[in-house]
């Protein structure tokens, strides 16, 4: 069983015939013609791009990166200096000219514009021999390579590109270290035919005798990446700075080719909205080479290297690229059906005109062409609003599938990505010069740089100018209410309520249970976006709210029982917990108070409690336990709404001196984790939102 078969089955996937059109994954280990691409339904994934020619023709290489370093020459220095033939065969001989005059000599190595595993390959020291109408490519050869144990070496580098629409790169933290087979010595006239000196290509070396074959990763003429850098570690070379130009060496290259890439899938998919998942992948081999100074040089890059595994390193090697290649694309079983409830929504939206804007009329008055325009904004800040948070949801996955890869592009570091984002700018100027222009109008629209908390804010203006053209008054802006969580009012704007007695609490103690388990507490607050940190400090600097309970003096001193006309949330149960005094009123809390209440009879222990205080409904005479004279009533009542106030008060204290904790979490790491919360209010808003509906949700099944 082939490599590729094996990763394929550990990975989840079942084999399908050959014939199969509706398979999730299409594996060719040669290149696809753009009319497979383009037959491919929206769920499926194959494993090249259109387009990624070139940069792996060393023809196509060479040309494309002469053209980026004649405007990056300070970015785009690690290829060696290149000609092609026969276009650059004058050029080539003036540059040996010049040498002779100089009376200086280079060595430069010859190869087949299309050539691979070694194939054709040979080194010379002067341009006599060559023929101008040969297809060749010519480069300067690297004659001081940094080296092991005496040997000449390459490292086989393997990058995996998940989508080019937006552009995504990931490197393997593995790969392979190639040696040659026979010492190396500088390039003379006597040993330019030693290529087992010269050439590191296993597909060269392991034809000599002299090869060596070992399972072990630190022996042998094939060795593991890893392996090499600890190496680097125990000699004291900088392996952060190696990795760190290994990672910029690829990404730059690819930069080079997403500009073809790019146009091509665009022309493969023309359907296909920007930032939908896409149906091509594809795992890269880049060939490196070291000079004495540990800079690395790109040499060519394999868009199908080889997974064969004569070695036991080769194995463990390329097994781990394919099956954490395969986890980072994340196809799933559900995505055929997916894709075809997809397909027939379109339709419909397309057939009934569902989500586009209309066309003006040519005879529009100021205020339709505002109305139209404002509604083009909308949709445009909506597309692009689903765009980043299906990219929130892929950098999720990604995070967590990564295993052995890494992903270089896009960056984590600021500034990197900037510098990355204008080489692209300058790659698409370059290469599509008076072509593809919505592709370039597209690459510099500003919304690309917004993250999703400045595209609702967009959203929220649009709502606020649609509103003053229809003559509304526009609402308060700030965060929206989320609707599947418990309202909140001013306390004082409450009514007691005694219809929610005697069941009620009886059906919520097996939830308020659940939730103590599942969350000790769990707390949403509605807050300006511009409400900082600063401002809760200053508000937990105010005065405890225990300064606005009366003396023991005012209290009524009747034993008779009181009903709680306090209303808190079912979870909050008689024991004492602590709150922020800074937060403001919350919306819905799962705590204890720290008062202790005066504890109801068993008549009336069931009944809920209100938060505010009621004077419109006074409790039914026969709640309040034996009363039998009419005349003492009205005292009764005015000594029961009195007791009343004063819980009121009591149990606002305590919620103001609670406080919101997490499992395994203490009070400093609960308030870190809240100010990171609100800080990204928006973006953890629809998740705060499902958590409470299905908590609401699963109440009222019990009940």
């Amino acid at each position: 069983m082939t490599l590729v078969r094996l990763a394929i089955l550990e990975a989840g996937f079942s084999r399908a015939r050959e014939e199969d059109d509706t398979a999730n994954l299409i594996w060719n280990d040669a290149a696809v013609q753009q009319e497979r691409i383009a037959d491919l339904r929206n769920y499926q994934r194959i494993n090249h791009f259109p387009g990624m020619g070139e940069i792996c023709r060393k023809d196509c290489l060479a040309r494309n990166m002469a053209k980026m370093i004649k405007s990056q020459s300070q970015e785009y220095c690690f290829t060696p200096r290149t000609w092609i033939f026969p276009a650059e065969y004058t050029q080539f001989q003036n540059c040996v000219k010049e040498l002779r005059k100089k009376r200086r000599q280079k060595t430069f190595i010859v190869k087949p514009a299309n050539g691979a595993m070694g194939h054709g390959i040979s080194l010379i020291r002067s341009g006599e021999k060559l023929q101008a109408q040969e297809h060749l490519i010519v480069q300067e050869y690297l004659d001081k390579p940094f080296l092991l144990e005496g040997y000449k070496f390459d490292l086989r580098i393997y990058t995996l590109v998940t989508s080019c629409d937006p552009l995504r790169i990931f490197l393997y933290n593995d790969g392979l270290v190639r040696m040659g087979t026979e010492k190396y010595h500088a390039p003379t006239d006597s040993n330019l035919s030693q290529l087992f000196m010269h050439l590191t290509n296993y597909s060269v070396n392991k034809h000599n005798e002299n090869f060596e074959r070992d399972e072990q990763a630190d022996r042998g003429s094939k060795r593991s990446i890893r392996w090499f850098t600890e190496f680097l570690r125990t000699n004291d070379y900088d392996v952060a700075k190696f990795w760190n130009d290994v990672s910029d060496l690829v990404v730059k290259t690819l930069i080079v080719a997403e500009p073809h890439v790019l146009h091509a899938y665009r022309m493969c998919r023309p359907g296909q909205h920007p930032g939908s998942n896409s149906v091509c992948f594809e795992v890269l081999g880049f060939d490196i080479i070291l000079d004495r100074k540990l800079k690395p040089w790109l040499l060519e890059i394999n868009r199908a290297p080889s997974f064969g595994t004569d070695q036991k390193i080769d194995f463990e090697v390329k097994k781990g690229v394919l099956v954490h290649a395969l986890k980072l694309l994340n196809v799933r079983t559900s995505d055929r059906r997916k894709n075809l409830v997809q397909q027939k929504a379109e339709a419909q939206r397309r057939l009934y005109g569902q989500g586009s804007v209309k066309r003006l009329s040519a005879g529009s008055s100021e205020w339709e062409r505002q109305r139209h325009s404002l509604e083009r904004r909308r949709e445009e800040l909506k597309e692009r609003l689903a765009q980043v948070r299906k990219q929130i949801s892929r950098e999720e996955h990604e995070n967590q599938n990564l295993g052995n890869y890494r992903r270089i592009y896009p960056p984590d570091d600021k500034q990197l990505l900037e510098k990355y984002e204008s080489l692209i700018c300058v790659a698409f100027q370059t290469f599509l010069a008076g072509r593809a222009a919505s592709l370039q109008k597209e690459l510099s629209n500003p919304l690309n740089h917004m993250k999703e908390e400045d595209i609702l804010d967009l959203l929220e203006q649009c709502e606020v100018d649609d509103e003053k053209l229809l003559g509304k008054s526009p609402r308060q802006r700030g965060p929206k209410q989320l609707f599947s969580m418990p309202e909140t009012t001013e306390p004082n704007s409450r009514k007691y309520d005694e219809s929610s007695s005697s069941g009620n609490s009886s059906c919520s103690s097996d939830t308020d249970e659940e939730e103590l388990r599942d969350k000790k507490f769990m707390y949403v607050r509605k807050e300006r976006k511009y409400e900082s940190p600063e401002r809760s400090r200053r508000i937990q600097s105010k005065p405890p709210a225990t300064s606005m309970r009366p003396p023991p003096s005012a209290l009524p001193t009747a034993s008779l029982p009181i009903r709680r006309s306090v209303s808190c949330p079912r979870s909050i149960s008689t024991s004492a917990t602590h709150l922020h005094s800074h937060l403001p009123e919350p919306r819905s809390t799962s705590a204890k108070p720290s008062v202790p209440l005066s504890k109801p009879p068993a008549d009336t222990r069931s009944q809920s409690l209100n938060r505010t205080m009621t004077t419109q409904r006074i409790p039914h005479a026969t709640s309040l336990g034996t009363i039998h004279s009419a005349p003492r009533s009205s005292n009764l009542n005015f000594r029961t709404k009195e007791q009343d106030e004063e819980l009121t008060k009591e149990v606002l204290v305590a919620l103001n001196e609670m406080k919101i904790k997490f499992p395994g979490k203490s009070n400093e790491e609960a308030e870190v984790l809240l100010d990171e919360i609100l800080d990204n209010w928006k973006y953890h808003k629809p998740k705060v939102a499902s958590y409470w509906l299905v908590k609401l949700d699963s109440t009222k099944q019990r009940k």
